[in-house]
């Protein structure tokens, strides 16, 4: 594009000065930034805007007022030929191993704030825009070493952004760290500091924004003073700079027919609404001034259309300083509403009017346009020459404007409230705004969202409030646009407010707000719009002579709480202060006696993965012949494949060809997949067999023109002849359609069920569980890369979980010899288990495709297909009977469960096996279970970081809350009463039981009761259920017991001429901190030779990536032993190393005293000593096997009106035996549980009716973020002294606590027991309120339900019901 006053398009990354001639419009500053510059740090992981891994920095400078602005933006949405004059900085430009990191690098480091690191860079620029804007604010300067950055602003700072590994806390400590207002003593674990000493801030790395980092550079600000940089309107780029200029751009495309006209401002509308299609012609908005203005007058203010969101909530905070009286308040709560939308480096750039646009013409659930219709907002439209204005509800409801009609400004009016026509009344102006939400701070679509605005006056001769006028506006419920419900306006205006004047309002709201067929949850958006009104109008009727000063501010309030109690829960209670998270404490023990084992050292590469230097699969340069791949999935289950073909009006340039399953060459197999079990097709040979299956692989010249091929694929099916599709577990038990499940891991009845069903005194029969699947949600997508070496050789990096199993697959597949595919794997960018089997079609399909045209061939999946190919958790139908004494003693369980497979085995017959550890935790007194692995025409699900094990933890659970309810008993003290003895522990655990002093679980129990306040807080908590109408709380107590199983694994340890060590092992870096343990192992080992703790060897060791044809029988990195098991096989290398350098060195010392490392090594070359080693580790059967043990307490408060739930607090204490890494297992613990957060209350993944995923992207699939984490967030890593045959006395970490995360759904469920108490005695019933069944997720809608959908009403009705009582009394 030639962009620049007749010149280029010139801009500036990290200070580098960039100038184009040719580019295409549509390219991204991502796809530029990975494929054209050497700057990596930037990551593609949605392609939405929706987790945060793009995030930049964009500056731009104004030379009128010499000012540099600075923002984040989400540069997978950004638009290159928007960024003429601007200057972008990645994480690189803060610093890099080369100039020496940023402090914001050093410290995410230090507070152990990365683990994959995928996401970190990210993480980083959003800071680095916090603290570069605070330092713009007219705040005092801070303390040295801190910013003027606030403690909230830091966490919000980071609210936009996902992460799957980390549980959020300790990368919210990293960014509080520079904090003005921080108290260092909540700072969590970090290498800066010891629990013991002076927190200060001199230990941390210094930051100080004078040395900070120039986000312009000075020649760019000179080419714009000296006007060199001009747009152009060259290769279809065109700039306008007046409306007029617009309307003659418009005018020309609409009379040639054939053009597609994109009008740009942010671009951010293609995160939601995907392109597939080519645009002849763009036109940027942003240079028209019209556009871009902010006024205001006496009577309001008028907001540009091009307006980014930002701008617009700052112009509203401005504008409502200095408003007399409560109007202020509107334009506040307008500016707030819109914090929530998006995330902040989206409504940088997102356009007020795009908004609008996208809400008016494709029915778009915006936010901005509910609250403004309930501010009475007006806008600004240009037709033609015709301009018109509109009020807000005449914009929505016109039918879908044209490309060529402008929406050129809103118009927010100020509003006055009724002056009091005399001192007998008082009036007041309310304004409320409201959103449910799965996420409080934004970054998800509503259910629904809602705002009011009322006149109000309380007269003295009136005992109430009588509403003057008001304005309810409802939206994004499964409407077309949001609308005003007049009727119900109508029906209050001029009324003095009451009880069954409310009453009537909500009926008549119920048969207005009613969603369309095709929303979710209908039933569910009614009833929050029934609550918010309510929320809205109860205050007014509760008051009696006074009008509430400022509303409710969108909150939903219960009755006034006691003040004793609530003295009584602030001392227990430390999670109601400002900002999302409040001090959690980690307590950890550290033990040096195999220093540096022992330490919590910071993650090896937790620096360079910060700095966005850490080389992923993608980061690696194509060559110039590299071609791109993208795979053609079936949409249909079971089908018959009569052809694809491309739509050749779609076909993008560079196209190479579709390869398929006819490409296979002779000798080679159809094989995608393979486990101990069987294998998986790499394409469907003639049918399909489940929606999502590959069918085809476009391979085209870049990833851009690969995924356009791949979805202008069409293909026809046939289903002639064929017999249905088995889509559900219940169609597979009618067909008999299971897979086998070897004797070996088909599960044991342990003890006599029928006897113990005989001496129960109750028994509960066949009730049933439902358990859904999750997605791995990995920020790293699946990716490969394939290279064709010489003599019919295949080099393929892999992001793979098991790069030996690639090999082999790729092997097969190609019909070569497994030492003709080398498969290469440095580190992974989260797997979860995802990475394992499911990786491998991805790199067999690249390594054929590759093969085929003698060209590197690689592929990086987009969100959608990767969510559609992967898998998954498997779900699950679970039918339990149980018998129990009245004590709450149980005597006996059986289970039948239908595990859902899908088309292959994958690692599925293993699942039974995986649930009998967590099934055993409670003593059944007899258990006995009868499982079934389900065939059906899904996709092959697949192990997810505890593979059936979570499944069967909340099955135990699920029962004994099952028999608590039946027997009115409180749970805690079921669980403790059927909580194991060593004796009955070992009855169920056999040989992985140990010894009597490594049974922990009571002691962990007991101690959990007494750190977090237990039994205190219980009572306190059944205090505030009783004086609270619409929030309720819930706290359970959950234990686990996980058993693991230890895997060969090899290892290979060489010493370098100078003295430095490397290291291969099998296991693969996952994030899970394996490279960092086992450099601790090897620095330990070897400073066994000289018994000198001082020397730095861990300094000198190396990791490197995996290679399967240089370290063998590699096997999976799964199962939580991973790291253990490849620290073991270290050590064992560094044994034979030492055995062969003790006798060089005692003849040195003989003859030279004291001996250096580096001196010994260098010795030792010279003379010929063999300075590689390598190992096997093979446990024996008595360390093959063991229990992990823990316990968590969590606390919840959900939300009657809404179903929300927020979780308050969470303390665990996990048995870490002898940790190899507190920190690492810290992190591990923390990551675990919130990822079981996402499985239990949040992560939908569905599919419709043919079983092809519609939960396909950030938008429609909600991951823990860090407000949706606990508030308070405890964990005490037990180190539970010697475990002679565990490896250094350590136990595992990485899976077991994502099992306590059951205890927040358990929590959920205590609190909705007492709404439902409460909600049957509003009925009059005497029902049982405990007996039910909370389905997981437990999300809004599923505890709304539970809740009452009609709780609302039933209150008001019980309380006219009451009134009238009292009036015949």
């Amino acid at each position: 594009m030639e962009g620049i006053g007749g010149k280029k398009l010139v801009f500036a990354i990290n200070g580098e000065r960039f100038e184009l001639s040719t580019v295409e419009p549509c390219t991204t500053l991502l796809e530029f930034l990975r494929t054209q510059t050497r700057f990596r740090s930037a990551k593609l992981s949605c392609g939405e805007g929706g987790c945060g891994a793009c995030v930049v920095l964009l500056s731009k400078y104004d030379p009128v007022l010499d000012q540099v602005e600075d923002f984040t933006i989400s540069s997978c949405l950004t638009l290159l030929c928007s960024l003429n004059g601007c200057s972008i900085t990645t994480s690189e430009g803060l610093g890099n191993s080369k100039d020496g990191f940023h402090p914001i690098h050093q410290r995410f480091s230090g507070f152990h704030a990365s683990q994959c690191g995928f996401c970190t860079p990210g993480m980083c620029m959003s800071l680095f825009s916090a603290l570069c804007n605070s330092e713009k604010t007219p705040r005092p300067e801070p303390s040295p070493g801190f910013a003027k950055l606030t403690v909230s602003e830091a966490e919000k700072a980071i609210a936009g952004n996902l992460c799957r590994c980390t549980g959020y806390r300790p990368i919210a400590d990293a960014c509080k760290s520079f904090a003005a207002d921080v108290d260092l003593e909540d700072l969590g674990l970090n290498c800066f500091w010891r629990k013991e000493e002076n927190k200060d801030v001199s230990k941390l790395p210094f930051y100080s924004h004078r040395d900070g980092i120039c986000t312009f550079p000075e020649f760019l600000k000179r080419e714009i003073k000296n006007k060199t940089l001009l747009n152009s309107k060259e290769y279809s780029w065109y700039s306008p700079v007046s409306v007029e200029e617009l309307q003659s751009l418009l005018g020309s495309e609409e009379a040639d027919n054939g053009t597609r006209v994109k009008l740009i401002v942010g671009n951010t509308g293609m995160g939601y609404y995907k392109e597939l299609e080519h645009y002849n012609k763009y036109i940027d908005l942003r240079h028209i001034p019209e556009l871009s203005i902010i006024r205001r007058d006496s009577t309001g203010i008028d907001i540009g259309a091009a307006v980014s969101i930002s701008n617009a909530i700052q112009a509203l905070k401005k504008a409502n300083k200095g408003i007399p009286g409560y109007e202020e308040a509107v334009f506040k709560k307008i500016a707030d509403h819109m914090d929530k939308i998006a995330s902040e480096y989206i409504r940088n750039t997102a356009s007020l009017g795009g908004n609008l646009v996208m809400a008016q013409r494709n029915q778009f659930p915006s936010d901005i346009a509910t609250v403004l219709l309930a501010a009475g907002a007006f806008v600004d439209i240009q037709i033609g020459t015709k301009r018109l204005e509109l009020t807000l509800e005449e914009f929505l409801e016109s039918p879908p404007f044209d490309s060529i009609t402008i929406l050129l400004s809103v118009r927010i009016p100020f509003w006055e409230q009724i002056r009091n026509v005399s001192s007998k009344t008082q009036s007041r102006l309310l304004f409320e705004t409201y959103r449910a939400a799965p996420r409080p701070l934004g970054n998800a679509l509503p259910y629904l969202n809602a705002a009011f605005l009322a006149q109000v006056s309380n007269y003295e001769d009136y005992d109430g409030v009588i509403l003057e006028s008001i304005q309810l506006a409802f939206g994004a419920y499964g409407t077309k646009h949001a609308i005003r419900a007049r009727r119900v306006e109508e029906f209050l205006t001029g009324k003095l407010l009451s009880v069954d004047l409310l009453f009537d309002a909500i009926k008549l709201l119920r048969g207005i707000i009613v969603p369309d067929d095709h929303a979710s949850h209908p039933a569910y958006r009614s009833s929050l719009a029934v609550g918010f009104l309510f929320d809205f109008l109860r205050p007014l009727v509760d008051s009696v002579g006074e009008i509430p000063n400022g509303g409710i501010n969108g909150a939903i309030n219960g009755f006034p709480i006691d003040a004793k109690v609530e003295s009584n829960f602030d001392k227990l209670d430390n999670t109601m202060r400002p900002g999302l998270l409040s001090s959690a404490k980690q307590v950890v023990e550290v033990v040096r006696d195999y220093h540096p084992v022992g330490e919590p050292t910071t993650k090896a590469g937790a620096e360079i993965q910060a700095s966005g230097e850490a080389v992923y699969v993608d980061d690696i340069p194509s060559t110039k012949d590299c071609l791109y791949g993208a795979f053609v999935y079936s949409t249909r289950p079971l089908a018959r494949v009569k052809g694809i073909t491309l739509k050749s009006s779609l076909i993008p340039d560079g196209v190479v060809g579709v390869i398929t399953v006819k490409e296979i060459p002779k000798g080679g197999e159809n094989v995608g997949a393979r486990s101990m079990f069987g294998t998986e097709p790499l394409f469907a040979d003639n049918f399909t067999q489940y929606a999502g299956q590959p069918i085809g692989f476009v391979v085209a010249d870049t990833q851009k023109h690969a995924n356009m091929a791949a979805n202008c694929a069409v293909v026809e099916y046939g289903t002639e002849n064929l017999e249905p599709p088995v889509l559900t577990v219940e169609e597979a038990v009618e067909k008999s359609s299971f897979f086998d499940i070897p004797p070996f891991l088909n599960p044991k009845p342990i003890g006599n069920f029928s006897k113990g069903m005989a001496e129960a005194d109750h028994k509960i029969l066949s009730a049933e569980i439902k358990l859904g699947s999750q997605y791995y949600f990995y920020m790293e997508t699946q990716t490969a890369l394939a290279v064709p070496d010489e003599d019919n050789c295949m080099v393929v990096y892999s992001s793979s979980q098991c790069p030996e199993n690639a090999q082999i697959v790729i092997a097969k597949g190609l019909g070569i010899p497994h030492h003709n595919v080398r498969v290469i794997t440095r580190r992974v960018g989260g797997g979860f288990g995802g990475k394992a089997i499911r990786s491998l079609p991805v790199a067999t399909a690249c390594a054929l495709a590759a093969h085929k045209l003698r060209r590197p061939v690689r592929i990086y999946l987009d969100r959608k297909t990767d969510m559609i190919m992967a898998g998954g958790r498997h779900p699950m139908k679970v039918n339990y009977s149980v018998g129990f004494k009245s004590n709450g003693i149980i005597t006996a369980l059986h289970l039948d469960v239908l595990i859902n497979a899908g088309i292959s085995e994958d690692v599925s017959p293993v699942i039974p096996y995986n649930m009998m550890g967590p099934l055993k935790k409670y003593n059944w007194g007899a258990l006995s279970v009868n499982m079934k692995v389900c065939k059906t025409n899904h996709s092959s699900k697949s192990a997810m970081r505890a593979p059936g094990e979570v499944q069967a933890s909340y099955i135990a659970e699920a029962v004994i809350e099952h028999v608590a309810s039946t027997l009115s008993m409180e749970v805690d003290s079921v669980r403790v009463k059927n909580l194991h003895t060593f004796e009955s522990l070992k009855v169920f655990y056999e040989g992985g039981s140990g010894e009597a002093v490594e049974y922990t679980l009571p002691s962990v129990m007991d101690r959990l009761v007494s750190s977090c306040n237990f039994h205190q807080r219980f009572e306190v908590i059944r205090q505030f259920n009783c004086c609270n109408k619409w929030k309720k709380r819930g706290i359970s107590r959950v234990p686990i017991v996980h058993e693991v199983m230890v895997r060969p694994t090899p290892g290979k340890v060489s010493l370098l001429n100078d003295g430095s060590v490397v290291v291969e092992v099998g296991g693969i870096e996952l994030g899970q901190g394996l490279w960092t343990k086992v450099k601790q192992m090897a620095a330990f080992a070897l400073s066994q030779v000289l018994l000198d703790r001082s020397s730095n060897l861990l300094e000198r060791v190396r990791v490197i990536q995996a290679d399967t044809l240089s370290l063998v029988q590699g096997g999976f990195t799964a199962g939580s032993t991973t790291s253990e098991s490849s620290c073991e096989a270290v050590r064992l290398c560094c044994k034979a190393l030492v055995e062969r350098l003790i006798p060089l060195k005692e003849r040195l010392q003989e003859n030279m005293g004291t001996v250096s490392w580096d001196m010994l090594i260098l010795q030792a070359h010279l003379q010929s000593v063999n300075l590689s080693a390598s190992a096997f580790y093979v446990p024996d059967l008595t360390s093959a096997q063991y229990l992990n043990y823990g316990a968590a307490v969590s606390e919840v408060e959900i939300d009657l009106l809404t179903g929300a739930t927020m979780i308050l607090r969470t303390d665990i204490i996990y048995d870490c035996g002898q940790s190899l890494n507190p920190a690492v297992d810290l992190g591990q613990i923390e990551g675990a549980f919130v990822q079981g957060i996402g499985f239990f209350m949040l992560e939908e993944y569905l599919t419709n009716s043919d079983g092809l995923v519609v939960s396909d992207g950030t938008w429609t699939y909600k991951i823990p973020t860090i407000d949706t984490i606990p508030k308070q967030f405890n964990v005490e890593i037990w180190n539970s002294g010697h475990h002679q045959r565990r490896v250094l006395s350590s136990k595992a970490s990485g899976e077991p606590p994502l099992l306590l995360a059951v205890s927040v759904h358990c929590a959920t469920r205590a609190a909705i027991k007492e709404a439902r108490k409460e909600l049957l005695a509003w009925n009059g019933s005497n029902a049982s309120h405990s007996t039910f069944q909370l389905e997981v997720p437990a999300t809004m809608p599923v505890v709304k339900k539970l809740c009452g959908l009609d709780n609302v009403e039933r209150y008001l009705q019980s309380l006219l019901s009451n009134q009238q009582k009292l009036s015949l009394s």
